[in-house]
């Protein structure tokens, strides 16, 4: 039997940027879990290869009633951007949830030894990238018709941001302005939307043991590695469950702002590890 969360999310059609691995990766799964016989998934990253293989494993576990459109894209170029919604085939153009989750950090440099590569490269992904996909996806949600609220438009984004954003930490100081920026934009866009059923969502992990660590520190994974030793970090999984609850509320409930820690954070830097 459907739950109501699954039947919330029935007919609906979801992108997802950064679905190649880790978080982007584990929501689709989540999403087909959830509302196995009538869904949409749009699976985006720079990665198409992982993106057909996330496709025939949702087939595999939940079989057809979730169609898969992989898609190449690159959410740090603008033109790319731009064409995203136009290039999908029609059957895909009417979206209901956004998910913002492609991001990255590279490097633990501070100033003034940070890589201008680096920084643009962060920027370019985590600010201007998440910014231009929404921008190119909010009009489909503000074309929807009054509903019976009152009020016109519908439809979710939900950024995947980070406790970086809120506590900046030294070797982050580029990733955490990013991850700050968002926060802003996200709140800034709530207001911004407050007389449409747009609902807009941020959503903050703590530590997460994904590929991020491996990327930062430019595929040493032992450096990597060294991040989680002594804990037990969230999984991707453990992400996806609460980008998934966010988006099967009720119409009229919004999951503003929420904060995940591993049990053994409290804070950005306030972690505990077994000796």
């Amino acid at each position: 039997m459907a739950t109501a969360m699954g039947k919330r999310l029935e007919g609906k059609t979801v992108v997802i940027t950064g679905a190649s691995s880790g978080i982007g990766k584990s929501t689709a799964l989540e999403f087909a879990r959830t509302s196995p016989k009538n869904l949409k998934l749009v699976v985006t990253a720079r990665r198409l290869e992982a993106l057909q293989q996330l496709k025939e494993d949702i087939n595999k576990e939940v079989g057809e009633g979730v169609k898969v459109l992989p898609v190449q894209l690159d959410v740090s170029n603008p033109e790319e951007v731009k064409n995203f919604v136009g290039n999908l085939p029609e059957e895909f153009r009417d979206i209901n949830v956004l998910v913002n989750n492609a991001g990255l950090v590279k490097g633990v440099a501070k100033a003034p030894s940070i890589a201008e590569q680096d920084m643009n490269i962060m920027f370019a992904t985590n600010v201007t990238g998440l910014i231009n996909m929404t921008q190119a996806i909010l009009p489909i949600f503000l074309n929807r018709t009054e509903g019976s609220s009152g009020l016109s438009g519908a439809g979710d984004i939900i950024n995947v941001g980070s406790i970086a954003g809120r506590e900046p930490y030294p070797g982050g100081s580029i990733y955490c302005a990013t991850k700050a920026a968002v926060r802003s934009f996200t709140e800034s866009l709530r207001k911004e939307l407050i007389a449409t059923r747009v609902r807009v969502i941020e959503i903050d992990p703590g530590q997460v043991e994904t590929e991020f660590s491996v990327v930062r520190f430019y595929g040493d994974k032992k450096a990597a590695d060294k991040v989680y030793e002594g804990c037990e970090p969230l999984t991707p999984e453990d992400i996806a469950e609460v980008v998934v609850f966010a988006a099967g509320r009720r119409e009229n409930v919004v999951v503003a702002d929420t904060l995940i820690y591993p049990n053994h954070q409290a804070a950005a830097t306030v972690m505990h590890r077994k000796t």
